[in-house]
């Protein structure tokens, strides 16, 4: 089977899914790939592709497959049973909301529930609750909510509208209809309400006529009849009088006011004052998207269970700290276990709805007090966090602090000078990642827009006598809910030109500061003043502890680390001093001699 740019198409449990994804004209599905269609998961297993990114989902009404594409030498499809369409339409009088009902049966293939069909449907039938109904409607009383929130729940209940969905036509009508629903966890995916002005209403009732002998409904200016012979035969419905149309609108205004409250937080209103086909084009853009975020929630759901699954097995496979870090340049293993290492927490932290992150990782090449500070560490494993999330169909804005200051004072951090050419000239593979899935920006509100799906900021530091932190706080502001992370900020006061703090507003700064959660963190431990040798290390991986560790020489050029202590959060110096000095956690110690410098540090 030879795949080609156009959709190749998965079968499983005898639905088939089309998922589309480029792959060279040459590469095929290997012999060993299995389908099984007694089973609910599989997985199809390529010969080796490049990492390709989906960022949308076709499929058919009951399956949907999502294809993990970032190992390089597999395709793995994850399988669930699609959850149905589940939908309220409601309206006043003449709104159209029959005409809307018919067609989106017709689109989405939702079975559709009107409690008036309902109603004649069960007394026709004779069973309990129609003989119960009938009672009402036959003294002329309304039939009691008990009687009508059972008759719709036992035909929710039927396999058609569990299997297909639901279009729940009308109902419910009150308040207490409403609660009765959600007791029962009964609840649509939308609320959709017509929106009439009520003058238009009141002219599309009283402008209707009814043939009596077709039972067709005609409007004499909108929809006139045929022929003269039809318009003769005409006659207006008793309860299409102004009088009368007005009571019922004002019932239904009553009735629908009390029923938002509960779907207030899924309600969408649409102008019912259109063309049928131009109300339908919107109520279908409404439905579709609520259908693609339905297999997105479900496709969130499989891969949470895997990557928390993964999570722990990852970190009882853990194979601890790499040895001879201070041995530079690092090997390509080292660096790609930190790269590995951080965006496995940084995935788990934005899986979990984390939203203010940030990384700090302090090895030798990352460490710009250190001599050996190499940027190009700094960028690519901006680019593995980048790539990887837009591997998950997300789009990523990569910001670089443009230049602070004024005039003479213009300027950027010497750490930072460069980086953004440097992030525009790195590989980034040849399937036009950028200015697709990944843009490159600096920092500020300006920078944010809508097709954003989330920010990586390259270590945003405040520079003598400028700040980045207002910058900083207006882009995540505009950003709203959206993840930002800071890859290792600075974002301590520096003194201003003048050699005297930024005062002004400084508890503000550090309090916003302060408010990003670390989702990685890793600092190595020296001797006071020096960077030589390794005393120990301080890690931390979201969602677990800090972890303390201890660097001890086994034999020579031979060194492991062994885990001394962990905390809930970060630890200060003393505490940390206290661990390597074997003392409680409850006895003070003031910080001196070798291990002062923690202090300071932490």
């Amino acid at each position: 089977m030879i795949l080609h740019y156009s959709p190749t198409v998965i079968h499983c449990n005898n639905v088939s899914s089309a998922l589309p994804f480029p792959t060279s004209s040459h590469s095929s599905l290997s012999s060993s790939s299995s389908l099984s269609s007694s089973s609910s998961s599989f997985s199809v297993i390529p010969s080796p592709l490049p990492r390709q990114r989906l960022s949308s989902f076709h499929g058919s009404k009951d399956t949907y497959l999502k294809a993990n594409t970032k190992t390089k030498l597999g395709l793995k499809v994850m399988c669930f049973q699609k959850e149905p369409l589940k939908v309220m339409i409601s309206g006043p009088p003449a709104s159209g909301k029959g005409t809307q009902c018919e067609m989106i049966v017709q689109k989405f293939g939702l079975v559709h529930i009107s409690t008036g069909d309902l109603l004649r449907s069960e007394v026709s039938a004779g069973t309990e609750i129609g003989n119960r109904a009938k009672e009402y409607m036959n003294s002329g009383r309304l039939v009691p909510d008990e009687i009508v929130t059972a008759m719709v729940t036992e035909r929710l209940s039927q396999n058609d509208a569990k299997e297909k969905g639901w279009l729940l036509d009308g109902y419910p009508r009150s308040l207490a209809q409403s609660q009765s629903l959600e007791k029962l966890k009964i609840r649509p995916d939308t609320y959709i309400v017509l929106d009439v002005p009520e003058e238009i209403l009141i002219d599309r009732c009283v402008g209707r006529r009814l043939d009596p002998v077709t039972g067709k409904i005609y409007h004499i200016t909108n929809f006139p009849p045929e022929t003269e012979e039809i318009k003769a035969r005409l006659v207006t419905r008793p309860d299409d009088t102004e009088e009368k149309v007005k009571s019922r609108l004002e019932i239904y205004k009553k009735n629908s006011e009390a029923i938002l409250s509960t779907y207030l937080d899924i309600l969408k209103k649409i102008d019912g004052n259109h063309q049928k086909e131009e109300i339908f084009k919107e109520i279908n853009s409404l439905l579709s998207q609520v259908q693609k975020e339905k297999i997105a929630t479900e496709l969130g759901k499989v891969a949470l269970q895997h990557e928390s699954h993964a999570a722990s097995s990852s970190q009882e496979r853990w194979r601890g700290i790499p040895t001879r870090l201070n041995n530079i340049p690092h090997s390509r293993e080292i660096r790609e276990y930190f790269y590995d290492d951080v965006l496995q927490a940084t995935q788990r932290a934005v899986n979990d709805g984390k939203t203010r992150l940030k990384v700090e990782i302090n090895i030798p090449e990352l460490n710009p007090e250190m001599d050996v500070y190499r940027i190009g560490t700094l960028m690519e494993l901006v680019r593995i966090l980048a790539l990887s999330f837009a591997d998950d169909g997300k789009r990523i804005k990569v910001c670089v602090q443009g230049s602070m200051g004024e005039g003479a004072l213009a300027g950027m951090p010497l750490q930072l000078a460069g980086s953004r050419k440097i992030l525009e000239f790195m590989d980034w593979g040849d399937y036009g990642v950028i200015g697709t899935f990944i843009n490159i920006g600096s920092i500020g509100a300006k920078e944010v827009s809508e097709q954003d799906d989330m920010f990586i900021l390259v270590a945003p530091q405040n520079a003598v006598g400028n700040c980045i932190i207002d910058d900083l706080r207006a882009m995540t502001d505009a950003a709203g809910s959206r993840p930002v992370i800071l890859i290792n900020p600075r974002l301590k006061d520096l003194p201003g030109s003048s050699g005297i703090m930024q005062t002004m507003g400084r508890d503000k700064r550090l309090e916003y500061a302060a408010s990003f959660e670390n989702c990685y963190f890793f600092r190595l431990l020296y001797y006071a003043g020096t960077q030589y040798p390794i005393m120990g290390a301080l890690r931390m991986s979201y969602p677990y502890e800090y972890e303390l560790f201890k660097r001890v020489d086994e034999s020579p050029g031979k060194e492991k680390y062994v885990i001394l202590s962990t905390f809930e959060g970060k630890p200060t110096g003393e505490e940390i001093n206290d661990a390597f000095e074997g003392k409680p956690r409850n006895q003070v110690k003031k910080a001196a001699g070798i291990w002062g410098f923690l202090s300071g540090v932490f």
